[in-house]
This record gives C-alpha cells, sequence and structure tokens, in this order.
C-alpha cells in the first residue's frame, strides 16, 4: 500500500501540473503568426461578435460584443457582452489582457478567472482596425470581429482563406446574429 502512495501521489500530482499547465496555454497555432506594428490604442472600443465556434461560455448567446479599454497599469480591460437567448437574459464576463511579448505584437493572454489565462491572437486586421481575426492557442479558438454588425464579403472571404489554410474546419463557424 504504501508503494502505491509513493507512486500514485506523484502521477496525481503531475497530471494536475499538466491539466494546470494546458489551462493557461498561451500559444499561438502552428503556421500563424500575430500582427505586427500592432496599434493597441485603435484596437481599443467596442468589437461585435460576427462568427465563432460554439464554445460551451457563449452557447445560445447572440448579440454578441467585446469592450477593449487600457487600465492604468498597462493591461486592457475586456468585457464580453451577450444575450442568452434560451434563458432570455443578457450575460456580461469582464476580465484582463496582457501582451506575450511586446504591444506591437498583437500576441496576447486572457483572463476571466486567474490565474488562468489563455491564448488571444490577432492573425489579421484591416488597415483601419474594423475588422479582425483572432485566434487561441490552438485550432479550437478564433472569432471573427468587426466594429459593425455585418462585415463585408471581401474581408469575409480573406479571414476565412486564411483560418483555412491554418487548418481550422471554417465550415463549423456560427455566425452571430445582432438584432437588440
Amino acid at each position: 500500500m504504501k508503494t502505491l502512495k509513493k507512486i500514485a501521489i506523484p502521477v496525481s500530482l503531475g497530471i494536475l501540473g499538466l491539466m494546470v499547465l494546458n489551462a493557461c496555454s498561451v500559444g499561438i497555432p502552428k503556421g500563424a503568426t500575430a500582427v505586427q506594428n500592432f496599434k493597441a490604442d485603435q484596437y481599443m472600443g467596442k468589437w461585435y461578435e460576427i462568427a465563432r465556434f460554439d464554445y460551451k461560455f457563449e452557447k445560445n448567446m447572440d448579440n454578441v460584443t467585446a469592450n477593449y479599454s487600457k487600465n492604468e497599469d498597462g493591461t486592457i480591460k475586456v468585457v464580453n457582452r451577450g444575450y442568452h437567448y434560451v434563458k432570455k437574459e443578457w450575460k456580461e464576463s469582464a476580465g484582463e489582457a496582457r501582451f506575450v511579448n511586446q504591444p506591437a505584437e498583437a500576441r496576447l493572454k486572457v483572463s476571466f478567472f486567474k490565474p488562468f489565462w489563455a491564448g488571444y491572437n490577432v492573425i489579421d486586421i484591416d488597415d483601419n482596425y474594423r475588422y479582425a481575426l483572432v485566434v487561441g492557442n490552438n485550432l479550437k479558438y478564433i472569432w471573427i470581429l468587426s466594429r459593425e454588425k455585418e462585415i463585408p464579403a471581401d474581408i469575409r472571404q480573406r479571414f476565412l482563406e486564411k483560418a483555412k489554410n491554418l487548418g481550422y474546419a471554417t465550415d463549423e463557424l456560427i455566425w452571430v446574429k445582432h438584432d437588440r
């Protein structure tokens, strides 16, 4: 029995450690490159979520927006808001984002439940900071964002092609409704 405890406790701690590290993954998908010469000040403000995968934390939500603002300490305040159309109620979640490297590279990590951080990588953005393609640390997380409730067909196509070339299953995207 003592031998089993000597093995089970370290193995259990190792598995727990791997789970925590995986939950705190702030990487970028293979082949993806974060936007360089990123202008964080231009990125601040309200964005409409145009498309995403069907995440548990956003299930049954439409009218989803993300609002970014700078905190005094240089971090970024993130407020996500959406309407849960099954429960017929608005939901809001506030978090914090930080740059992984330097602010000129659009690689960030975001946390809504500290100490757990997730990757937030802007991999494409138009020159006027009106449309953005954002991915997480792997091919399970992707968002198409816009300053307006719709996105032009040429931008949509550009983002879909880029995502597909990286390996994203773009046919599984949910196109978010904005009617409120």
